[in-house]
């Protein structure tokens, strides 16, 4: 009995341990801990699945500018909010839920993480680091065309959308490319959701194999995507407006998102963030030139 109460207390104490762990640990702990956890999704060039990606490459050097070891960790887009604050968290409606507890296996959040307003109600994000906006795709044997380009973001939108009444569309819960963030329900579209074991970047091949008509698509995605299946798929028009992605933090990691976002203003501005990214998207600068100009971009 004794022994019984003694393994209880001490698997209490342990969770008590991991939860403090998870709220207290911030700068001054990771270079205690001589290790800097990077978790991380494998999504197109940003996290590769080989030991290389921008976000590799950009939390590497981060790791070197705190004077700490850097350590990759592999997360899941279902399990990413709570590895890194202990709470495991998804889109509800226009806001977050929170759901269960998990142990704490990182520190930041680093594969090319789209900041969408409910996020923010669960992480803290640093300065933008990459722009995105999401796409509609189709197969380059689709009766769909692109739209002709109006001048006008918004209008550009209606019109993408105006194309999916009637057509199916590939869609994935819980990301970027939810449905439910861009009302396509209002479209009258075959809306044909993804299991949830499925990756972002298998969107395309999905398609491919005739999964539906069209796909949505974020812009690094897609980017990559048009370079390696060139001539077989094309892009329709744009189905968000402007977005950002960014590191993600837990809320009360302030003094490290604020090194971040030092080291990061520090790279911008000498260039080297901009070597990294033409290792990796090269096409991005002829969409987005403004964005990687050698000062903050909001």
């Amino acid at each position: 009995m004794l022994q019984t109460v003694r393994l209880a207390l001490v698997v209490c104490l342990a969770v008590m341990g991991m939860s403090g762990h998870a709220a207290n640990f911030d700068l001054a702990q990771v270079r205690e801990s001589g290790v800097l956890r990077h978790l991380g999704v494998r999504y197109a060039n940003f996290v590769t699945g080989a030991g290389d990606g921008l976000d590799v490459e950009l939390m590497r050097g981060f790791a070197t500018d705190l004077g700490v070891r850097y350590e990759f960790v592999p997360t899941t887009w279902e399990g990413v909010f709570g590895d890194l604050t202990g709470t495991q968290a998804r889109r509800h409606g226009d806001g977050a839920e929170r759901f269960g507890k998990a142990p704490v296996r990182g520190d930041v959040v680093a594969n090319g993480m789209t900041v969408l307003a409910w996020r923010t109600q669960v992480v803290a994000f640093s300065e933008p680091t990459f722009p995105s906006g999401v796409w509609l795709v189709a197969r380059a044997d689709s009766t769909l065309q692109p739209i002709v380009p109006s001048g006008s973001l918004d209008h550009d939108i209606v019109a993408t959308k105006g194309q999916l009444s009637g057509s199916s569309v590939l869609a994935l819960p819980n990301t970027c490319l939810d449905p439910g963030l861009y009302h396509l329900e209002s479209t009258q579209a075959d809306i044909r959701l993804a299991p949830k074991e499925r990756k972002l970047n298998e969107m395309i091949p999905a398609l491919l194999n005739r999964d539906a008509e069209t796909t949505l698509l974020d812009v690094p995605d897609a980017l990559v995507a048009l370079e390696r299946w060139p001539g077989e798929i094309k892009v329709l028009g744009p189905i968000s407006d402007h977005q950002r992605m960014a590191v993600a933090f837990r809320p009360e990691s302030v003094a490290l998102r604020e090194a971040f976002n030092a080291y990061f203003a520090r790279i911008r501005e000498n260039g080297t963030y901009q070597q990294m990214v033409t290792k990796y998207y090269p096409a991005v600068f002829d969409y987005f030139p403004e964005f990687f100009a050698r000062t903050a971009v909001r």
